[in-house]
């Protein structure tokens, strides 16, 4: 498995010959969005009305499955409303549990922590307001015990919002390993490969 970043919450996961997408940025973000054809895209955050979830496009909470990967939705109904849905997804992929947090804004609920099961990766907003802050951040990891954590929706070239450097998300973990985290483009991973981490890794990705 291969995972390339985007920028804000935009990631690519290839599986063989499957892709998938999370969140590609709107234009006017400053971000340019990937070009490249997904087999499927999820959405975390969504206009409440008028959805519609496709084979190609997944859009709120429910179970699927393409080509063999399995995805499963959950709702965040604290953090919606009649304007916007928001939506946390576990991916399954080559026996890899991976979780999207979105645009998370606070704590989880422990029922939803619980429904996640074990996660192995985990993309966490990384960069504070208007999403979850640094702090309270590093204590829902701590809470869901991932063996990866690779941030998102920090401070990258080119995006027009304000948003935190990921030192900032860094530093909350205390640690001056963590602290001196080096960027790298993508991240390839095999479920062999997770059995060596012991705690929570961060991998920070180039955009």
């Amino acid at each position: 498995m291969t995972i390339t970043f985007y920028g804000e919450g935009c990631f690519k996961i290839q599986s063989g010959e499957i892709v998938v997408l999370t969140d590609p940025p709107e234009a006017t973000s400053g971000l340019t969005p990937p070009r490249f054809k997904a087999d499927v895209t999820l959405k975390t955050l969504s206009p409440a009305k008028n959805q519609k979830t496709s084979a190609s496009q997944i859009i709120g909470a429910g179970e699927y499955n393409i080509s063999g990967i399995n995805i499963f939705g959950f709702p965040l109904p604290e953090e919606s409303n009649d304007k916007i849905l928001k939506t946390i997804y576990i991916v399954e992929a080559e026996d890899i549990r991976l979780c999207f947090l979105g645009h998370l804004t606070g704590t989880l609920d422990p029922i939803i922590v619980e429904h996640l099961g074990e996660v192995n990766v985990l993309f966490m907003p990384a960069g504070g307001q208007p999403f979850i802050d640094q702090k309270t951040a590093v204590k829902l990891v701590k809470q869901i015990e991932p063996k990866i954590v690779i941030p998102s929706f920090f401070k990258i070239p080119g995006l027009k919002r304000k948003s935190d450097d990921i030192k900032v998300f860094l530093e909350e973990f205390n640690s001056k390993k963590e602290k001196s985290v080096t960027a790298q483009d993508k991240l390839t991973i095999k479920k062999k490969d997770l059995e060596s981490f012991k705690s929570a890794q961060i991998i920070a990705l180039n955009a």
